[in-house]
């Protein structure tokens, strides 16, 4: 079993992703696990070109190693078709012809994230009227593809999970998230669909990232599950190699409060300041940076300059929980305190 990375190659790292990414080694290694490192380029608008390379590169400069090849979801293609396929064929997935203002003029706005769940329009006419539904997609109309999740009440829709920072998190599926989208209109990929599968194949039992996806993870666990009711998984990684793992296995989870900027808003790839490219060229360590990291998960009282394996000597689930509700503001002068350190 072992951990992974999962970065998006839409730019280079910055400190936000630095934290998240220290975190998922640390909880690793302190299992004993492995680390993999998957590149999730499938969203192909939002790739950089090189990207794959400056996170690899950073990565390295952290002192984050990682285990076997590096996974390009861009070139497990195939895989998803053919999962895809198994998931159409037993009556999971439906089409939906919904514009997104469609969507927006039909639903009523979520709390928090402004998430709005879908709501239902082309799952009553695939229920209603399947012939016309089918004969819609025969006819080249363009669609995506949605995930038939269980409705708002359901016994099966209700998801609980421990998250190692979070505590017990209870959801039910068809009022927290609804049926989201697999496959998008341009036949790309979606996210929950290629991490969850992703994660099942490569043997993932260890997953650590930001706390705007905890609401993701229970639409995870019960994909995950109709995965292995379809027969897919079961030592696999998709390419061939045999891996040692139990397959209904549910992944331990850790969601991290996520690191803003002074003013209050989450850190973007966007900001040049913040990036581990900018802040490397300014002579900062990464010592530096992975004792602030530290720092923010609660390991130390005060950022201090600390490799990897001194943050492993004191990594401790227990400590990132008890801070988890603290104000996590990156200050604008973060590079001169980092080269202080």
């Amino acid at each position: 079993m072992s951990g992974r990375f999962a970065p998006t190659p839409s730019g280079r790292m910055h400190l936000g992703n630095a934290y998240a990414m220290l975190a998922a080694w640390l909880s690793a290694r302190a299992r004993g696990e492995e680390m993999r490192l998957r590149i999730e380029d499938i969203d192909v608008p939002r790739v950089m070109p090189g990207a794959d390379a400056w996170i690899r590169d950073d990565l390295a400069w952290l002192g984050l190693d990682w285990s076997g090849d590096v996974v390009y979801q861009s070139r497990r293609t195939a895989l998803y078709d053919e999962v895809f396929a198994t998931l159409c064929d037993a009556g999971l997935l439906y089409p939906c012809f919904c514009s997104r203002a469609e969507i927006r003029a039909a639903s009523a706005p979520q709390e928090g994230d402004r998430f709005i769940v879908y709501p239902g329009t082309c799952r009553r006419l695939h229920d209603e009227h399947p012939d016309e539904a089918a004969a819609r997609v025969r006819a080249g109309e363009r669609h995506a593809w949605r995930l038939a999740a269980p409705h708002a009440g359901a016994r099966e829709g209700r998801i609980l999970f421990d998250d190692r920072v979070y505590g017990a998190q209870d959801y039910d599926l068809g009022s927290a998230l609804g049926d989201v989208v697999l496959r998008r209109s341009d036949g790309l990929y979606a996210y929950q669909f290629v991490v969850t599968l992703d994660d099942l194949l490569m043997g993932v039992d260890d997953i650590v990232r930001g706390r705007d996806l905890l609401r993701s993870t229970a639409l995870q666990i019960w994909l995950r599950q109709r995965l292995l009711d379809c027969g897919i998984g079961g030592g696999s990684d998709g390419s061939g190699g045999d891996v040692r793992w139990t397959p209904a296995q549910t992944p331990d989870y850790a969601h991290l409060p996520l690191l803003d900027n002074a003013a209050g808003v989450r850190l973007a790839k966007r900001v040049r300041s913040l990036d581990l490219g900018h802040l490397r060229e300014q002579g900062v360590r990464p010592q530096a940076v992975v004792g602030y990291c530290a720092w923010a998960l609660g390991l130390v009282e005060r950022p201090r300059a600390m490799d990897a394996p001194e943050a492993l000597a004191c990594f401790d689930w227990r400590r990132a929980r008890a801070v988890c509700g603290r104000d996590l503001k990156v200050p604008d002068d973060i590079g001169a305190r980092l080269l202080a350190m």
